[in-house]
């Protein structure tokens, strides 16, 4: 892809409002897409900020490829019992 297809792109891509969970999905350097699962906590024209378990992530709107609100995350499991009656 053309860098100048991927920025035309990028300009159509909404993202929704800070305070929401969401996922985005972007291209690294390297070429490789990831994902950043988490609140998001701010956006400008140049950067997109969310928080998630690996941190704080700030990433260029240039490299977004996707973004949308994602629901909570389930509610942890009960741990179980490591013993167990014979």
């Amino acid at each position: 892809m053309v860098n100048g297809d991927r920025v035309a792109r990028n300009e159509r891509i909404e993202i929704p409002e800070p305070g929401h969970r969401v996922v985005v999905r972007y291209i690294l350097p390297t070429g490789q897409a990831t994902d950043a699962l988490g609140e998001l906590l701010s956006t400008d024209a140049q950067t997109v900020t969310v928080d998630g378990k690996r941190g704080v992530e700030r990433i260029p709107r240039g490299a977004i490829i996707a973004a949308k609100e994602v629901p909570p995350p389930p509610a942890p499991r009960p741990r179980r019992n490591s013993s167990s009656p014979a």
